[in-house]
């Protein structure tokens, strides 16, 4: 006999978890300038200057463009992305993709034909330092040779 829950993807109060099922469109011939937070899920087939954030999942449609970063769950790209992408879970590269910057992510799947130009870190977060320790352990070896060899 109690109410029923008008909008289902809501939760409690004390429950964190907030899915409210919406979608949030950029339609092609649309330009956005500027930055866009959302916690529902984004669509963008027209074009956008500026960072993306979403709790939810974001689609780049075959029209679209995206010049800045993305932070988002989840994202299934067939457009253009120049740019920083940070997927805390999988990240989708369509036949039609063209990625101009990094990525950084859990998962990441590739389709035949997509375009990616820039770095790749697969373990969900970034690590900066990273890459330079790597060369210098590298060249300590090597150098270590030679002067063995004189």
């Amino acid at each position: 006999m109690g109410a029923k829950n008008k909008n289902p993807g809501m939760t409690g109060k004390n429950n964190n978890v907030v899915d409210s099922g919406v979608l949030n469109l950029i339609g092609s011939g649309t330009t956005i300038t500027g930055d866009i937070e959302s916690s529902g899920d984004i669509r963008v087939d027209g074009n956008m200057n500026g960072n993306l954030v979403t709790k939810g999942k974001v689609v780049i449609g075959e029209t679209g463009i995206l010049k800045g970063e993305m932070n988002c769950r989840n994202s299934d790209i067939h457009g253009r992305v120049e740019g920083k992408l940070v997927v805390s879970e999988l990240l989708s590269l369509k036949a039609t993709a063209k990625i101009l910057g990094d990525i950084h992510t859990n998962k990441l799947a590739i389709e035949p034909d997509a375009m990616f130009t820039g770095t790749c870190n697969m373990s969900g977060t970034p690590i900066p330092d990273e890459k330079p320790a790597q060369q210098e352990e590298q060249k300590e070896p090597e150098r270590e040779y030679e002067e063995a060899v004189k």
